[in-house]
C-alpha cells in the first residue's frame, strides 16, 4: 500500500482517482489547489504525487518547482488533459517522473501508477 497525495481541483477528477487508488489499496490524500497540494506534500510524506498542471492559486509547474527547491524528492506524475503532441516530452523535460493524460484509462492506469511508485527517490 503507498500513500499517493492528489492534487486535483476538479471534484469528479478527484473523486474517480480517490476510488480508484482505494480500489487498488493505496491511502489517498487530496488537495484542490496549489497551495495546499505544496502543504499537503511537505506534510504528508506521500509515496507519490498525481497533480493536474492547471491549478488554481499556483499551477502545477510551480508546485513541482517548490517542491525540488526544498528538496523533496517524491516522484511527481503530471496528470492533465493536455494530450497534445510534445506534451508529454515538455512535462519530462520540466522535471516531472511522468505523465498520464486525462480522462485516465482505468486499464493502463495501475500499470502505469506501479511504474511510478517504484522510480527512484531522491529523499
Amino acid at each position: 500500500m503507498a500513500k499517493v497525495l492528489v492534487i486535483e481541483d476538479v471534484p469528479i477528477s478527484r473523486n474517480l482517482l480517490r476510488r480508484v487508488l482505494h480500489l487498488a489499496g493505496h491511502q489517498v490524500l487530496e488537495a484542490e489547489d496549489g497551495p495546499g497540494g505544496l502543504a499537503a506534500a511537505l506534510a504528508g510524506e506521500p509515496d507519490l504525487i498525481l497533480m493536474d498542471l492547471s491549478l488554481p492559486l499556483l499551477d502545477g509547474w510551480s508546485v513541482l518547482s517548490r517542491l525540488r527547491e526544498q528538496g523533496i524528492g517524491v516522484p511527481v506524475v503530471a496528470l492533465t488533459a493536455h494530450a497534445l503532441v510534445g506534451d508529454r516530452e515538455r512535462v519530462l523535460a520540466a522535471g516531472f517522473d511522468g505523465y498520464m493524460s486525462k480522462p485516465i484509462d482505468v486499464r493502463t492506469f495501475h500499470r502505469d501508477l506501479e511504474s511510478y511508485l517504484t522510480c527512484p527517490k531522491m529523499r
